[in-house]
């Protein structure tokens, strides 16, 4: 897991709308990078549904969110569409990026135990380094949470 001034890992991937994003390419730009395990779930859109009712506020912050899940670009498409959120949303279906930022780990579901998405946020300062970390992350709560830290 990264910590706290450490230098985020850079990445290029697709994302919803058919778009490609780089994250070196948002020096300059405080990001909000959060990785979360499946489009629709109910903690998944509940997280990205938080986020889109702080878009506002974030981006008056200075800051641009970035969601990254294993789906699909077209299950991004859907998600994003349906519940109209203004960020972008990364397909990283090898889990390369979350693995890089240590989101991708042991989990344990009704005693079976299994590689997944943690969910964890990472506030990236405009310098590119790690300014914030939020591991194993409980949605109710997460985003009011990340805004009073900005």
């Amino acid at each position: 897991m990264l910590a706290v001034g450490d230098q985020a890992p850079d990445f290029s991937a697709d994302t919803d709308g058919g778009g490609r994003i780089r994250l070196s390419e948002l020096r300059g730009q405080r990001v909000v990078l959060y990785f979360y395990p499946k489009d629709g779930t109910p903690g998944c859109l509940f997280e990205a549904c938080a986020f889109r009712d702080a878009h506002e506020e974030l981006a008056a912050k200075g800051c641009v969110v970035i969601g990254v899940s294993p789906d699909s670009v077209k299950s991004h498409d859907r998600f994003s569409t349906r519940h109209c959120l203004p960020f972008r949303l990364v397909s990283d279906p090898d889990h390369a990026i979350a693995e890089s930022y240590g989101a991708w780990r042991p989990k344990i579901l009704f005693g079976n135990k299994y590689l997944g998405i943690v969910r964890s946020t990472f506030v990236i300062g405009t310098d590119g380094k790690i300014e914030a970390v939020y591991d194993r992350v409980k949605v109710r709560g997460h985003v009011a949470e990340v805004l009073s830290n900005l």
